[in-house]
């Protein structure tokens, strides 16, 4: 059997996993809320601001993320998991990981910010400290009876 075959064949079980697949959409849906956490930040860090008295660091990340939480909410709900599930306790459990993931976030973002700054290399990097805890605990805990 030729090499390029047995990988295109393992490959192909790989990405017929539901949990895989789900990964992916989490990741295509993340994107998305990664943009939607971008241009909030971007917005309150550099174009509402009064100059003299810029808002705090750990405001504007904590509305940002939470901005591209509520995005990832609903499309991950319709999209990635599908759920028909009680959208009020998924809601509050979805909230509850994202509150978790930003404390990760801060904490990152604490950690990093007297080496890069408050800026967009350290928004990036702590941004992406939550994603495999968010996937893992929305999977498991938040959308576990989706079929």
């Amino acid at each position: 059997m030729p090499t390029g075959i047995g990988l295109h064949s393992s490959i192909r079980r790989v990405t017929q996993r539901r949990g895989v697949r789900q990964f992916v959409k989490f990741g295509v849906v993340g994107a998305s809320g990664f943009v939607v956490n971008l241009i909030v930040f971007t917005i309150l860090q550099r174009v509402i601001p009064n100059h003299a008295d810029p808002l705090p660091y750990s405001l504007i990340y904590s509305a940002a993320f939470l901005s591209g939480g509520v995005s990832n909410y609903y499309l991950n709900r319709v999209w990635t998991f599908r759920s028909g599930g009680d959208a009020l306790r998924e809601g509050a459990q979805f909230l509850t990981v994202s509150v978790l993931a930003l404390g990760v976030g801060l904490l990152v973002s604490a950690l990093l910010a007297p080496y890069l700054g408050h800026g967009h290399r350290t928004w990036f990097i702590a941004t992406l400290a939550g994603i495999f805890v968010n996937f893992f605990v929305n999977k498991y805990w938040t959308f576990k009876n989706v079929g």
